[in-house]
């Protein structure tokens, strides 16, 4: 296959010195200075570019009323009066596949400007074949924007969909149509060619209709029509020409496709990020930007070598939608990088100019082509001001951010700015390419924007920032975990005993944090002259590390209250005082004094009443602590029996969940406490069903006689 282009190359040089064309048709006969503009070919296994002399015009075809097949296709039409071009490439072009339109400037640059919608080219070529040889035209492989190819008024085929009212067009593709040599053969201009019976030559008129968008007007100075010759020639060369810039095409986008891999990589690696940190939207930011570009150049792929999606709707995701919403998810990549808090507007502001951006962009670079309603020319004009106001707004808003980020983090703000400057810079490629200022480059055959650039060197230094930020991430959740685990100990410390027997009680205690750190805490202080015994229990607010803390603030003040004055309700009443004005800080609390001789006096403020031999008592209800000053509590006296057991519970116990969201619920706690289980066992039963929240179980039993505690 090599050698086949090897071949088809030298060809293809040889053959392009020997070419000069020169065409003009005229109905009839046709007369000798017809005959000496007739571009004369002679073809072996061969192609040569068509450069002309082309005939040009504007606008369209009328269409023939007895064959309905436009008149200016047909073979005889008189083209005398149309223009002349030529499409010989300039001395310093240097791209025959992608012409990029300054390698044969388009109809713009040449008399047209401004001039958009449908356009002819024609050209007469006397061909010499073989008998049976097969030939072939390859469409240009750069033009604006589509078009139809005619020979000897015979409809070759398209580049773009003309069956609507407006043609629908795609990015520019190498094409190849075969000549049907028979009809062109019999056709009249054959006919009445002088000596077309005696050496076997014939003549090909070609016709081109192209169309081009409205938008792409804005995309150049010199753009419409063709800007790389087509070529002519026997057709297993031009289908070699054809292969061989389709292999140009895929090592000219090969960057694209490197950056298709490398950004979908990438952002998915920095969604996968997330579960290191939760608290860091950075990542998502990170991932977001990174996706966009990865779909961006996915989508220039897909519309440069198939036809899947129109150019119309492949210019909406890469130019509308990405460009303004890529900018603005570069806004809050730095915005949250940096910590930034104020002026708070400046994301809503980010977000709003890209709404505006891309509502401008679409009505003034689409609206046309999707409603077919022309914009007038001062709204264009007032347009193009507001998107080249917002161009201008989001390089200044990022280098604003980025000098935040100078001041605050230092080097992090150093190794952001170069990218951001060159991103900034890129954006105003319009402008430079004005300033005839070179903005892409050809490395062994693969094209180099200076977008493609800013982009990877933003990805590069991305991907060094996330490194470090992820290092100083672990760091602080090692620092976290062993402050959590350092938490963990001083609550163990802290909580009594699992088991203590005290003169005329036995106590169990079990406690089971739902996190490493648990919100529900209790207290057993014996008093040390009466005999009597003082139990506290409690469930703060939420849950982890911050639960812990003010769990050890309750302990604390449980403690400081309870040398004072270890009446119940005295003692709720201190707690209460001690959360008022801390926010969200409250709790749910009971208190209950037991006396040497079984007297019991209980306070509760918002907790679970106790169960006395299986049975719960029945209490008032009343606030946590913490919600009100001057909070008024349930309170309750009795007396405990010898051999009457009494359980606290928290309400972990009830709200268990089952797999299936069942709640364990008061009905299998009565029925767990009829089979008189211990502290331990009930515990168990409520984790084993399924633990949801902070679980302790609080057994006070009265016994007989006196005996020396133990721990």
């Amino acid at each position: 296959m090599e050698r086949r282009y090897r071949f088809a190359l030298w060809i293809f040089i040889l053959l392009g010195c020997w070419v000069g064309m020169q065409a003009q048709a005229a109905p009839g006969a046709p007369s000798s200075s017809h005959l000496d503009n007739t571009a004369k070919i002679t073809l072996g296994q061969s192609a040569a570019p068509l450069y002309g002399p082309w005939k040009f015009t504007v606008g369209d075809s009328p269409i023939d009323p007895v064959t309905h097949q436009p008149l200016w296709a047909e073979p005889d039409f008189d083209d005398s009066r149309w223009e002349e071009v030529n499409l010989t490439p300039r001395d310093d072009a240097k791209d025959p596949t992608f012409g990029f339109s300054s390698y044969a400037p388009g109809w713009t640059a040449k008399g047209h400007p401004g001039c958009w919608g449908y356009a002819w080219y024609r050209i007469r070529v006397r061909l010499n074949a073989q008998p049976g040889e097969k030939m072939a035209v390859a469409g240009p492989a750069d033009f604006d924007d589509g078009y139809e190819l005619f020979a000897n008024g015979t409809r070759l085929g398209s580049f773009g969909d003309f069956s609507g009212s407006t043609p629908r067009y795609y990015f520019s593709q190498p094409m190849t149509f075969p000549l049907p040599m028979r009809s062109i053969s019999d056709s009249v201009t054959t006919k009445l060619l002088p000596g077309a019976a005696n050496d076997g030559s014939f003549t090909a008129v070609l016709a081109f209709r192209f169309w081009m968008s409205r938008s792409t007007l804005d995309q150049a100075e010199d753009t419409g029509g063709i800007h790389v010759a087509p070529m002519l020639g026997e057709a297993g060369t031009v289908s070699v020409i054809y292969q061989s810039q389709r292999l140009e095409a895929v090592r000219f986008f090969s960057l694209y496709i490197i950056e298709v891999i490398t950004f979908l990589l990438l952002g998915l690696g920095a969604f996968c990020l997330i579960f290191c940190d939760r608290s860091d939207r950075v990542y998502l930011w990170i991932g977001a930007v990174f996706l966009l570009i990865a779909i961006y150049s996915a989508v220039q792929i897909v519309a440069s070598f198939t036809q899947l999606t129109d150019a119309l709707y492949s210019i909406a995701i890469i130019d509308i939608l990405q460009f303004p919403f890529g900018y603005a998810c570069w806004v809050m990549v730095w915005w949250v990088w940096f910590g930034l808090r104020r002026p708070s507007w400046f994301p809503r502001a980010s977000t709003t100019l890209a709404v505006v951006l891309a509502v401008v962009l679409v009505v003034r670079d689409l609206w046309d082509d999707l409603f077919h309603i022309a914009i007038p020319h001062p709204v264009s004009i007032s347009l193009s001001a507001v998107s080249l106001v917002i161009r201008i707004a989001f390089p200044g808003i990022l280098l604003w951010i980025v000098a935040q980020g100078v001041r605050s983090k230092g080097i992090e703000g150093w190794l952001a700015l170069p990218p951001v400057l060159l991103f900034g810079v890129q954006r105003f490629t319009g402008v430079i390419n004005a300033l005839y200022i070179r903005l892409n480059w050809r490395l062994f055959g693969v094209f180099i924007g200076l977008w493609n650039i800013a982009d990877l060197l933003l990805a590069m230094v991305l991907a060094l920032l996330l490194l470090r930020r992820l290092v100083h991430s672990l760091r602080r959740q090692r620092r976290m975990a062993l402050d959590v685990k350092q938490a963990q100990e001083v609550q163990q410390v802290i909580l009594p005993l699992a088991q203590m027997k005290l003169p005329g009680f036995a106590i169990q205690c079990e406690y089971r944090p739902a996190l490493e750190v648990g919100g529900d805490f209790f207290q057993i202080i014996p008093h040390p002259t009466d005999g009597s015994v003082l139990i506290v229990a409690g469930d703060v607010t939420g849950k982890g590390l911050k639960a812990g803390m003010l769990v050890a603030l309750l302990v604390g003040a449980i403690r400081t209250a309870a040398e004072s004055n270890p009446d119940p309700e005295s003692l709720l009443g201190a707690l209460n005082r001690r959360l008022l004005g801390r926010g969200d800080a409250h709790a749910t609390c009971l208190a209950l004094r037991i006396a040497k001789d079984g007297a019991v006096t209980l306070a509760n403020s918002g907790h679970l009443p106790p169960y006395l031999n299986g049975l719960p008592l029945a209490m008032e209800g009343a606030l946590p602590l913490g919600m009100v000053e001057g909070a008024e509590f349930s309170v309750m006296r009795f007396k405990l029996a010898e051999g009457d057991r009494m359980l606290q519970l928290s309400d972990g116990i009830a709200e268990a969940t089952d797999a299936d969201g069942h709640l364990f619920g008061f009905e299998r706690v009565l029925d767990l406490l009829r089979t008189n289980p211990t502290a331990a066992e009930v515990a168990a039963a409520a984790q084993k069903f399924g633990q949801s929240d902070d679980i302790s179980v609080i057994s006070v039993t009265r016994t007989a006689g006196m005996e020396e505690a133990e721990r």
